[in-house]
């Protein structure tokens, strides 16, 4: 095993994406070590936890992989060295998962208050955890591994409390908040910046197959024990308040509250809000009606 995580260390994943990074830098990377540094120094006690998990690792995608498999790994079953070569293969060989890691790291930071640091949410976020775990298991489903996928989906969802099914399409910059309890239907598909929070459903309504799923678009914000049901679509920077259920379509940039879910303003003359509630985490809307 110690063979085994030395060699995903010592292999680090060359950045090609030039909106971020290049083959000799790597901010976001830069930043989660710096920040690992400094919490290693404020408290000595964690320093082999965070040399092990964070600075001893030549890579963010080597990292993950490694802490992902530690988390995900089954004696026997699911050996945690296979895992960890499986993570850092699919991050380092597909530069979609590569920069909505990124992305995904960055919203738990910039939208969630409890996240003062990035090493934090990259650490403690089980959201966060949770979607890098899908995102290997949506290629492996795209792959036709779909046996591993899974597998996969099986022991994240007893993990991180989280069940995205692998055939499920999810953006990057996703923040899932808090995170328990989420569960993300096969033919679902979620847009880039979309805010998800606690207890939330993105279900079918029944045993039709299919294209049974929601479709939530860019920027979404859907609160907490919200269900969202059917081949239904969320436009564009829309608010789904909490505790609603979500039956019919809801139009671009309108929040929808209520069981079943209503237009705020009539269905005739929505209000419209003029931010993507999914990048604010705006939990009111300019109406009467507060969250």
């Amino acid at each position: 095993m110690a063979a085994c995580v030395e060699r995903c260390r010592a292999t680090p994943c060359f950045e090609k994406l030039t909106n971020y990074a290049d083959t000799d830098t790597d901010q976001v990377w830069t930043t989660l070590r710096e920040e690992a540094e400094s919490d290693a120094r404020e408290e000595p006690f964690l320093r082999s936890y965070y040399s092990d998990l964070v600075l001893g690792h030549a890579s963010l995608e080597s990292a993950l992989a490694s802490h992902l498999a530690t988390k995900l790994a089954v004696p026997g079953l699911l050996p945690a060295c296979g895992l960890r070569e499986l993570f850092r293969s699919a991050a380092c060989s597909d530069d979609r998962i590569r920069r909505a890691v990124r992305r995904d790291l960055r919203a738990a930071r910039d939208r969630d208050p409890a996240c003062a640091r990035s090493v934090h949410c990259f650490l403690y976020s089980k959201g966060f955890l949770a979607l890098q775990a899908h995102r290997v298991a949506h290629k492996l489903w795209r792959e036709g591994r779909r046996p591993l996928a899974l597998a996969l989906q099986s022991r994240a969802s007893e993990v991180f409390a989280v069940d995205i099914h692998p055939g499920a399409r999810v953006g990057a910059g996703v923040l899932l908040d808090h995170a328990t309890g989420v569960v993300v239907g096969e033919t679902a598909v979620v847009g880039d910046d979309v805010s998800i929070l606690h207890n939330v459903t993105l279900g079918g309504t029944g045993k039709e197959a299919g294209d049974r799923h929601p479709k939530i678009g860019d920027g979404v914000l859907v609160g907490a024990g919200t269900q969202v049901l059917g081949n239904v679509r969320v436009g564009e920077g829309a608010k789904i308040g909490a505790g609603s259920v979500v039956l019919r379509d809801v139009p671009a940039r309108t929040t929808a509250v209520g069981n079943p879910a209503r237009l705020v303003g009539g269905k005739e003359n929505p209000v419209r809000l003029q931010r993507q509630a999914g990048l604010t985490m705006d939990h009111t809307s300019w109406s009467d009606y507060v969250i």
